[in-house]
């Protein structure tokens, strides 16, 4: 189990896999995002998309799978997030692409509240097959601290 100050700044991982299929996009499109180049091919070709592409906000929802799946192999004492600082879609996703993940923690500071816990941001890129970056975003996240007893530095 990872906590608090297991976590390094400057730590990269990559991982991930997920392929985007047509039916997934449209499904999610008609549930959350239903714009006509998520849902309908002619529409979308008369876009600047060109194409049918997947929302943003299914993007969000891939990349999520994608760290919770690599978050069961690396267990932590996670307590949750209270969301991202900063997110880009920078690309299109579109069915037939498939997405990859990397992470790099670029900071982490201990509560001075709530001494138990900790918190540290990660820059997130996801990358389709090309290696195009497609999404990137600062999230937050919260973990336990192991011993909350120990000093907080600043």
């Amino acid at each position: 189990m990872n906590y608090y100050e297991d976590i390094q700044v400057g730590a990269k991982q990559s991982f991930g896999r997920y392929e985007v299929t047509r039916e997934e996009v449209t499904d999610f499109a008609s549930k959350y995002d239903p714009q006509p180049f998520h849902l309908d091919d002619e529409a979308a070709a008369k876009t600047h998309f060109g194409r049918l592409s997947a929302s943003g906000w299914h993007t969000c929802a891939m990349t999520m799978a994608m760290l919770v799946e690599n978050m069961k192999s690396q267990t932590q004492a996670g307590l949750g997030s209270p969301g991202v600082d900063q997110l880009k879609w920078l690309r299109p996703v579109y069915p037939g692409d498939t997405l990859r993940c990397e992470t790099e923690v670029i900071e982490k500071r201990r509560s001075k509240s709530r001494r138990d816990m900790g918190l540290f941001k990660s820059r997130v890129r996801v990358f389709n097959q090309d290696d195009t970056p497609v999404l990137e975003m600062t999230s937050n996240g919260l973990i336990s601290v192991r011993d909350p007893e120990a000093p907080i530095e600043d």
